[in-house]
């Protein structure tokens, strides 16, 4: 099955701007906020949620999940369009945020991931792989 080109980027960040990243393991080195494609039938908001728990254990409705209001659409990086029917090249991502009072301890999937860290929104800004992910952490911090 073949994912749809609709997905979610949730930044987990704590009330004082501290970010979450996490190192996928597909591409040591890339490091990105939760994100992940919808399945059919569900809600944005349930792939935010469903995402949060598979990627850092986390259960969102804990924790306040908002919906940031905007969306990216960008190309889909050659090295994952075979996840997707042929002839997909570009993705709609959602943002979310997912606040949380302090960093946490986070169980990782350890397929999809390598390790995490907490950092400064402006650090973290500048770690991300993806574009639109960077961007999303820099509204963050520029709002406050």
């Amino acid at each position: 099955m073949f994912k749809l080109p609709i997905s979610v980027l949730v930044v987990i960040h704590t009330t004082d701007n501290q970010v979450l990243l996490l190192e996928r393991a597909d591409h040591p080195g890339w490091w990105q906020s939760v994100t992940g494609s919808q399945e059919a039938g569900e809600s944005l908001a349930e792939t935010a949620i469903r995402e949060v728990r598979e990627e850092t254990g986390l259960i969102a409705d804990k924790f306040k999940l908002t919906d940031w209001g905007y969306q990216n659409r960008y190309e889909i990086f050659e090295c994952y369009r075979h996840r997707y029917a042929q002839g997909i090249t570009h993705n709609t991502e959602h943002v979310f945020g997912l606040e949380v009072p302090a960093p946490v301890t986070i169980q990782l999937a350890l397929r999809e991931h390598l390790g995490y860290q907490w950092l400064p929104a402006d650090r973290a800004a500048d770690m991300c792989f993806s574009p639109s992910n960077a961007a999303a952490i820099r509204k963050l911090f520029e709002s406050t």
